[in-house]
């Protein structure tokens, strides 16, 4: 089995932003600077623009998303040409799933970058500022049952079941409030997420139209859609170009099941790589007992990417 074969690429999603994000590639490579063209030319805005030095755009969920998802394909672009880095399998979390499917060639970059800007319009425009809430619930051994049977009755939803250590839950401002207080105690840590708006819960619902007409317009090649895990099933998509768009239309207001993606990941891949602006996903394979590799900046692709290349030719 060749290298690449037992390679899997993960993406972080919103909340890796960063100022300065790809920089170092976008300034080093002509292809990272090409992506970010690109995805700029379908937005209709400039996002290299954004990403390097415009803090308040780029934390505005309309742009934060088509923001990442160039810095990431910039960055894998010049990956790929500059190192050789290839791969089988490809997963990312919550929007970061667009950039897996960029990776695999399931969607191209301009119209995912399209689509995630109207994603994040969209998701932001779902419930005022200030009605809604997440929460980070951190503890060792957490059941995803158990605790949706705590919320009964309550307007929060399991938004991402991140690992077994850790399950993110959204809803309404009063609501989220009151599963604080249900949710304390048994050594739990609960930590109010800094976010505008309550996304992958059941707020989310009334804007999956809206966004199932954008994505109807986009062309999925449904050959390369089994390389890469769906947060909405948990498993694989299906080679089937309505079934991936129904996938995404769901995952907006469904629970994101990346440990779900994490297994299907382990059980194909040995090597696993996160490329992003930030590394959140790698806390979350060490639950798993498995290492993940992140690469955030250029120097650290030349020294994972170089340290790889000695370990295959025994140097």
């Amino acid at each position: 089995m060749t290298e690449a074969a037992r390679t899997a690429l993960v993406f972080p999603g919103q909340g890796s932003q960063r100022v300065g994000m790809a920089q170092d590639f976008h300034r080093q490579f002509a292809v990272a600077r090409e992506a970010f063209a690109e995805a700029s030319d379908a937005c209709g805005v400039d996002l290299a623009a954004i990403a390097f030095g415009d803090e308040q755009r780029l934390n505005l969920t309309e742009y934060t998303q088509p923001c990442v998802l160039a810095a990431e394909i910039a960055m894998l672009r010049a990956l790929r040409q500059q190192l050789g880095l290839e791969a089988r399998w490809f997963a990312g979390h919550s929007l970061g799933e667009y950039g897996a499917l960029v990776a695999a060639g399931v969607l191209q970059l301009g119209e995912a970058a399209r689509l995630v800007r109207r994603r994040g319009a969209l998701m932001q425009q779902a419930v005022p500022a200030g009605q809604g809430a997440m929460l980070a619930v951190i503890a060792r051994g957490l059941d995803l049952a158990e605790l949706r049977a705590q919320l009964a009755g309550l307007e929060v939803d399991a938004a991402n079941h991140n690992s077994s250590s850790q399950i993110v839950v959204s809803g309404s401002a009063a609501d989220v409030e009151k599963a604080r207080q249900r949710l304390a105690g048994k050594g739990r840590r609960l930590i109010p997420l800094n976010v505008s708006a309550p996304f992958h819960s059941r707020f989310m619902r009334e804007v999956e139209p809206a966004f199932a007409a954008a994505l109807a317009a986009a062309a999925v090649d449904p050959v390369a859609a089994p390389r890469v895990a769906s947060n909405y099933t948990g498993a694989f998509h299906v080679a089937d170009a309505g079934a991936v768009r129904e996938a995404l239309v769901r995952q907006i207001s469904g629970t994101v099941r990346w440990v779900d993606n994490m297994r299907a990941l382990v059980e194909r891949a040995s090597r696993i790589l996160e490329i992003g602006p930030g590394a959140p996903l790698g806390g979350f394979f060490r639950d798993l007992g498995v290492t993940v590799e992140a690469i955030t900046d250029l120097a650290a692709a030349e020294q994972k990417l170089a340290s790889a290349d000695r370990q295959e030719r025994g140097t």
